[in-house]
């Protein structure tokens, strides 16, 4: 604090005068568009690292510093947010794996959905947890099953193909795309826990299984239990 000589008194004795206050700083403040992403990006979080039910939209706008209200003015309440999020990483994962399939070869295709699922994974970690935390509150059609079984339609295109080129039944193709997109996707649920191996040598293996035993197909393959009977 700054000092002036006093006006009376023992000489050289100087009165302490207050510094001017600071201005208070004012808070940006968000649009609309910017304050729904701020609630997404947060409610992501929580998700995530919560599930469904134990999140509540109090720690959301409390993350975000607003009231409750708002966050009910842009989503209607916790089953509207979710939904959102939702519906974000389903188009999110979709669009990543629908991009990597760009090779003619069915292996290399294989390989590129293996990859694109792990990268997903490991980037979007917190968009990997809220999909594998099945909802009870969600349909059908917003969930990891879902997405899984979209991507296990467009394998079935390419097998069916493969199949039918091959002497094989074409109709087994949708079988033999759900059970090699299982494999992967249940595969990435363990691997998003223990991250050992990279996920190059976990997409390595999975292929090496898938493509090995693909390329010996029996066109109409009998257990060897009920042979022996």
């Amino acid at each position: 604090m700054a000092e002036v000589p006093g006006s009376s008194g023992t000489a050289g004795r100087r009165r302490a005068v207050p510094a001017p206050a600071a201005k208070p700083t004012s808070r940006v403040r968000m649009s609309a568009a910017q304050r729904r992403e701020q609630l997404i990006s947060i409610a992501r979080q929580i998700f995530a690292e919560r599930g469904f039910d134990a999140t509540s939209i109090e720690e959301v706008a409390a993350r975000a510093k607003v009231s409750k209200p708002v966050v009910y003015e842009h989503f209607g309440g916790k089953e509207g947010l979710y939904a959102v999020v939702v519906d974000r990483e389903v188009r999110a994962l979709l669009d990543r794996i629908t991009t990597a399939l760009t090779a003619g070869h069915p292996r290399e295709l294989l390989e590129q959905a293996a990859m694109a699922l792990l990268g997903y994974i490991e980037e979007e970690t917190s968009g990997f947890r809220v999909l594998v935390r099945e909802s009870p509150l969600m349909s059908a059609t917003g969930n990891f099953s879902s997405v899984m079984n979209d991507v296990a339609h467009q394998v079935e295109h390419i097998l069916g193909a493969e199949f039918k080129s091959r002497g094989y039944d074409p109709k087994l193709a949708e079988l033999y795309s759900q059970a090699l997109v299982g494999m992967v996707a249940l595969t990435g649920r363990w691997w998003l826990e223990v991250r050992k191996p990279r996920k190059e040598t976990v997409a390595a293996h999975l292929v090496n299984l898938a493509w090995n035993g693909l390329s010996h197909l029996e066109s109409k393959p009998g257990l060897i239990t009920v042979r022996g009977r």
